[in-house]
């Protein structure tokens, strides 16, 4: 194994992957480069019982081994059965955790024509969601998003125990940090740095008053282990490298 030190990359990869720490046996849908070794590692490490599947309809383990067969339908009941954990992206992201990845600007006439909400409202009332951001910035981290699309946590209160009962957002691991929303009004905080990152450089780079600490700790080290499966089994390529260049 390589003795360089650890890349940004990496410290995203083992910040994504804990996420689905202590999950048990559900289904990690990871959306992006980062978020889907970090799962793979996850599943290879700390979390044997995760399940991932190809993208179509196979189950398989984090060595690309075919376990069963999810077909779409099946999918779907899974996910109203909350046994997944979804890590999205976000174009934007508010400090309660709303999500939009549908347009930019006015519903009626926005000046940018996104994914659309697809399934982010079931995902984020049925199961957790946390989300991934390769680039922290003022673009992403707004003061209010322009359309709900991933429910967040002041969303859900409004909506009532309905809409509350499952949600959760485990989450928001970006290039500069991690963030979640253990707080007491639920809103989003620091809850660590990655090497190399300055909390001044995080509190920059977001459109709303972030809750910092005073000494935030930093993303854990990868150990040996972790680290020579994502640079020798699991990404080999550097896939990684691609979303997060530092």
């Amino acid at each position: 194994m390589s003795n360089r030190s650890v890349t940004r990359a990496e410290y995203c990869v083992i910040a994504c992957a804990d996420a689905w720490r202590g999950n048990g046996e559900v289904l990690a849908s990871p959306m992006g480069l980062v978020p889907s070794v970090g799962a793979r590692l996850a599943g290879r490490t700390f979390s044997p019982d995760l399940l991932l599947t190809d993208g179509e309809a196979l189950i398989v383990g984090p060595d690309g081994t075919t376990e069963g067969w999810l077909p779409y339908r099946q999918h779907l009941t899974m996910v109203t059965g909350g046994r997944r954990h979804v890590m999205m992206g976000a174009s934007q992201i508010d400090r309660f955790g709303n999500q939009n990845i549908s347009c930019i600007g006015d519903w009626e006439q926005p000046t940018r024509q996104l994914l659309g909400v697809r399934g982010a409202p079931v995902n984020t009332l049925n199961n957790p969601v946390s989300y991934w951001v390769p680039k922290h910035s003022t673009r992403v981290f707004v003061e209010r998003v322009d359309m709900i699309c991933g429910v967040g946590h002041d969303s859900a209160a409004a909506a009532g125990p309905s809409a509350t009962r499952y949600h959760r957002i485990p989450r928001v691991v970006t290039d500069l940090g991690v963030l979640d929303f253990a707080t007491p009004d639920r809103s989003m905080r620091l809850a660590s740095l990655h090497p190399g990152v300055t909390a001044d450089e995080v509190r920059e780079a977001t459109g709303f008053a972030l809750t910092i600490a005073d000494d935030v700790p930093y993303t854990r080290e990868p150990t040996a282990e972790e680290l020579g499966l994502i640079r020798e089994v699991i990404d080999p390529k550097g896939t990684r490298n691609r979303e997060v260049r530092v």
